[in-house]
């Protein structure tokens, strides 16, 4: 069964087939008003949302089908102290195709293993966030006319950033790309993403500083300082409000860049720069809804798994992430993966010690 827990797992003939059909549905919307008719999506955010949330249900709607869930864990059976396993299999039992956002990492992966219908990781902790990577990548094609050769400024909290670390492992797909890693070092881009850079020969440059970089840019990625995803609050402290663009900031970028964010802003974009025609990321939000409808058309229409697979049953945790799935959900397999050739978590990705 084929899921979206990773866009890293996505083959390149597969993501230029979703993207000619999200331009397909940009330009002739109503065509596909009933492709999902008798469909139904489950949404369970177990965090907040706005954008992704949203986003998903408008695009199921628009394509005819239906959206049940929950946008609080508080108000399920998890508060009750339900499992993910029993959760999954229930909720797979009701519905065509599963969305999930959580706070913990390889939430999406385990949920994979037990549920009968495709699962869609919506964002799981600081880990990956594979469909904002699509609007991202519908909305450089759209714009700039492709991906290939770019060269992208990804700046503010890189060690956290979800929707950085998914982008990372998109452009892997992509020839001739330039990184620029614009952070503080205590939010610079945790290791395994640097070993997948390595691995597969990306090249990247890692800098404290954003104007000196802004000339060389055709796309600026900005992102906020996660303040939900530091443990101690003074880290949070030193680092908010640390990369804040300007429109006088803009004066030396290329006047075809793109200033792309995967929102919610808080401080890192002055409000003066939404009128820059370079500034899109209320277009790329759009955009997103639309990357969305075509995947839930591809995976919705997919037969359900009637059987799945047994799982080997885990005795304790490997990972010693603490924000690993693991950690909570103990029964989990022991799944290890190759990562820069060290042992990695099959969930997080964190490096096993």
């Amino acid at each position: 069964m084929r899921h979206l827990i990773d866009f890293g797992d996505l083959p390149r003939e597969e993501w230029d087939s979703l993207y000619a059909r999200a331009s397909e549905i940009i330009d002739n919307p109503g065509k596909f008003i009933d492709v999902c008719r008798g469909k139904v999506s489950a949404n369970l955010f177990y965090e907040p949302s706005t954008r992704t949330n949203f986003s998903f249900q408008t695009a199921m709607l628009r394509l005819g089908g239906t959206v049940f869930g929950f946008a609080d864990p508080n108000s399920s059976s998890v508060a009750k102290g339900e499992t993910l396993k029993d959760t999954i299999k229930m909720v797979s039992g009701y519905a065509d195709v599963i969305v999930m956002r959580t706070p913990w990492e390889g939430a999406a992966k385990a949920a994979s293993l037990y549920s009968h219908v495709p699962v869609v990781n919506a964002g799981d902790g600081g880990h990956m966030h594979p469909t904002q990577t699509m609007a991202d990548l519908t909305t450089m094609t759209r714009l700039l006319g492709g991906v290939d050769g770019l060269s992208l400024g990804l700046c503010g909290d890189l060690k956290n950033g979800r929707t950085v670390h998914s982008l990372i492992k998109a452009m892997a797909k992509f020839q001739n790309i330039q990184f620029f890693l614009i952070a503080p070092r205590e939010l610079a881009i945790p290791d395994y993403m640097r070993a997948f850079m390595r691995e597969n020969g990306m090249r990247f440059t890692e800098v404290t500083g954003l104007e000196a970089v802004i000339p060389q840019l055709d796309v600026l990625y900005m992102t906020r300082i996660q303040k939900e995803r530091f443990v101690d609050p003074l880290e949070y402290e030193r680092n908010k409000g640390i990369y804040i663009l300007t429109r006088r900031k803009l004066d030396r970028a290329k006047k075809n860049m793109l200033v792309m964010h995967p929102l919610p802003r808080v401080d890192e974009i002055t409000v003066d720069v939404d009128d820059d025609p370079r500034a899109v990321y209320f277009q790329q939000a759009r955009y997103g809804m639309f990357a969305r409808m075509a995947l839930l058309e591809h995976l919705a229409l997919q037969p359900r798994q009637e059987t799945v697979p047994p799982v080997e049953i885990g005795t304790k945790p490997v990972c010693t992430n603490p924000r690993c799935i693991t950690q909570t959900q103990p029964y989990l397999p022991p799944l290890v993966k190759k990562n820069g050739g060290v042992d990695c978590c099959g969930f997080c990705d964190a490096a096993l010690r």
